[in-house]
């Protein structure tokens, strides 16, 4: 057999917390799903050494669906060596960037963790990649933070997984959002970002504080994007960059790292059909008014914050752990000479993390 089918079900209750969203989760299913591939990997993975094959008694990657808050989210769960349903294993879970997909750097990520014994799931998010929702794109901190308690939730009934060894990784824009789950997900015992990116600070203030004067000017353009989708339906896209389009001089002239080494990574090198930068304007209302860092204090398990050294975007992981207060337990982890987007596979960078990865994990799950 290719690789095992597994069918479980389970009827969660979601406390509703005033929001407009129905205040019972629906039957959560977890069911095979066959994987849309668009090349040779035979589950579209595009990062390095991905696995090409099931071969018993090595990772094997199950890809799989399930339902949170009535959207179909498509997600991967990758097994260890010898996996057996039966026994108990640690598990983590590990949200994707911003505009990334689960066959990036979260799949190479989550597949280097189930290396070293870990059952790991790497999901799209909501409204992106292969998961449901409408309007596509649609990039709002509730729904991104939903996406990692869904996560969870699929660890804590998945077979052989140790509800009391749970851990999560976030990476880029799914570390922000990783690290305002974890400020009430108390399932978890550790808490790992790996370049974390405030998407709301950001969108507020810009890349680099680079857009403080017009914040006024851009929140009127996103409830001027409502207002369209309430007028005529439409709604209004930040734009999908053409990849194709960019040339090799044009991408160098870009001057900060991450967009730069983001061009690089995302159009060319670890290029996927369903990766793109692009989210819904409207989305900005949400956005801009959020930020991953408020209330850090109530985080209260160990944390690890990994980083490049030379990343101009360093400053949003310095910013976020020093005002994670609640724990004591906390590391900020350089990578030296990497860039922002080079930590996602550079293979000399990819193994200084996994190997702190392999020391926090196995310290604190």
């Amino acid at each position: 057999m290719k690789y095992s089918v597994i069918f479980i079900m389970a009827v969660f209750v979601m406390v509703s917390c005033g929001t407009s969203f129905a205040d019972i989760m629906p039957v959560r299913s977890f069911a095979e799903r066959q994987p849309k591939t668009h090349n040779s990997n035979a589950w579209g993975l595009v990062y390095g050494d991905a696995i090409t094959e099931n071969v018993p008694g090595k990772v094997n990657i199950h890809p799989i669906t399930y339902e949170l808050n009535g959207i179909t989210i498509a997600a991967n769960v990758y097994t260890p060596e010898g996996y057996d349903p039966a026994k108990k294993y640690p598990a983590i879970t590990v949200a994707h960037p911003n505009g990334g997909v689960k066959e990036q750097v979260a799949g190479l990520f989550a597949q280097r963790l189930a290396e070293l014994g870990y059952i790991t799931v790497a999901a799209d998010a909501a409204f992106q990649g292969e998961s449901g929702g409408m309007p596509r794109h649609t990039d709002i901190p509730f729904f991104r933070t939903e996406d990692i308690h869904g996560m969870v939730d699929l660890l804590s009934i998945y077979p052989g997984v140790d509800t009391n060894r749970i851990g999560m990784l976030g990476i880029c824009g799914g570390g922000g959002y990783t690290l305002n789950a974890a400020k009430s997900e108390k399932r978890v015992k550790s808490v790992a970002t790996l370049s974390m990116f405030n998407t709301g600070r950001v969108r507020r203030e810009g890349y680099m504080s680079s857009q403080v004067r017009d914040i006024q000017e851009r929140l009127k353009q996103a409830s001027d994007a409502r207002a369209e989708v309430v007028a005529n339906g439409k709604e209004p896209s930040s734009g999908t960059v053409d990849f194709d389009s960019l040339t090799d001089e044009a991408i160098e002239a870009i001057a900060n790292d991450l967009y730069r080494e983001g061009m690089k990574y995302y159009g060319k090198t670890h290029r996927h059909p369903n990766s793109t930068f692009e989210y819904t304007r409207s989305s900005l209302t949400e956005l801009m008014s959020w930020d991953a860092t408020d209330n850090l204090k109530l985080i209260n398990v160990p944390l690890l914050m990994m980083a490049g050294s030379v990343a101009d975007s360093l400053y949003l992981t310095e910013d976020a752990i020093e005002k994670a207060t609640g724990t004591s337990d906390k590391e900020l982890f350089l990578i030296p000479g990497a860039f922002h987007i080079q930590t996602y596979y550079v293979p000399e960078y990819v193994e200084q993390e996994v190997n702190k990865l392999k020391e926090f994990f196995g310290r604190t799950l």
